[in-house]
C-alpha cells in the first residue's frame, strides 16, 4: 500500500459525508423498531445486542485491569464473558454494569458520529471493534456470528454507494438505541421465574449491597436517556 492510498483512506475515515434525507432517517427508525418489537425477528436481531452486551463486559474488564479469559455467544442469544481478578471492588462493579448499558451507549456514540456526518468512521470503527472482539471469542457459534457481522460492515463500507452506507449506519444505530430497553425488560421478567441470582443485576446488588430494583432502574434509565438523546441527534434536533 503506497502513501497515496494511505492518505486517501485517512481522508475517508476523518472526512464527513452528506446528511441523508429525512425520509431515510425515519424509515430506518421504523425498521429498527419492527426488528425489536416483532418476536420472530427479535430472536435473530437480538444477536447484535448480545455482541454489544458481551463486548461491553469484555472492554470494561480490560479497562479496569482484569484479565479477560474469553467470550462466548450462544444460539439462544445468551452470552458469557469470563474474566479474572478480584471478585469485588470497583473493577468488578464496572465490568458487571457494562453489559446492559453497552448497547444503548454504543448507539448514543454512533448517533453522535452520524450527527457529525462521520458515516465512514462509524462503519470502520464498528468493524475494528468486531475484529478485536473476534480474538477473544471461545466458541464456534460466537466466532461465526462475529465474522458475519464484521463481513457485513466491510461489504457495506467498501462495495456500496453512499446512500446505502447511510441507510445501514442509521439502521444499526437506531436498532441499538431502540433495542436497549428490551433486554432489561426480559431480565426483569426472567427474574420472576428464576431466583438463582446469577443475572448481572443480582451480581451488582451483591457487590454493592443495594436492591436489585435499583440496578434495573439504572439499566432502564441509561437505555431511555440514550434513546432520547441519540434520537434527537439523528433527527437533527
Amino acid at each position: 500500500m503506497n502513501v497515496a492510498s494511505i492518505t486517501e483512506m485517512w481522508h475517508r475515515l476523518t472526512g464527513t459525508q452528506p446528511d441523508p434525507s429525512r425520509w431515510l432517517v425515519l424509515a430506518t427508525a421504523l425498521v429498527a423498531l419492527a426488528a425489536v418489537l416483532m418476536r420472530g425477528v427479535w430472536h435473530v436481531t437480538r444477536n447484535a445486542v448480545t455482541i454489544a452486551h458481551e463486548g461491553g463486559h469484555g472492554l470494561l474488564a480490560l479497562v479496569s485491569g482484569r484479565r479477560l479469559d474469553g467470550i462466548r455467544l450462544h444460539s439462544d442469544t445468551s452470552g458469557l464473558t469470563v474474566s479474572r481478578g478480584k471478585p469485588h471492588g470497583l473493577g468488578m462493579v464496572l465490568t458487571a454494569a457494562a453489559g446492559y448499558t453497552a448497547p444503548p451507549l454504543l448507539g448514543l456514540a454512533g448517533a453522535g458520529l452520524l450527527a457529525a456526518g462521520h458515516i465512514t468512521a462509524l462503519l470502520w470503527g464498528a468493524t475494528a471493534l468486531l475484529l478485536v472482539m473476534l480474538v477473544m471469542i471461545r466458541n464456534a457459534y460466537g466466532a461465526l456470528t462475529v465474522v458475519i457481522a464484521c463481513a457485513l460492515f466491510l461489504l457495506v463500507s467498501w462495495l456500496t454507494k453512499a446512500q446505502v452506507q447511510a441507510a445501514f449506519a442509521y439502521l444499526v444505530v437506531w436498532f441499538l438505541l431502540v433495542g436497549g430497553a428490551r433486554p432489561v425488560a426480559e431480565l426483569q421478567r426472567t427474574r420472576r421465574r428464576d431466583r438463582s441470582g446469577s443475572s448481572d443485576a443480582d451480581q451488582l446488588a451483591r457487590l454493592t449491597h443495594t436492591p436489585v430494583a435499583l440496578w434495573l432502574l439504572f439499566f432502564y434509565a441509561v437505555a431511555i436517556c440514550s434513546l432520547v438523546g441519540g434520537g434527537r441527534w439523528l433527527l437533527g434536533r
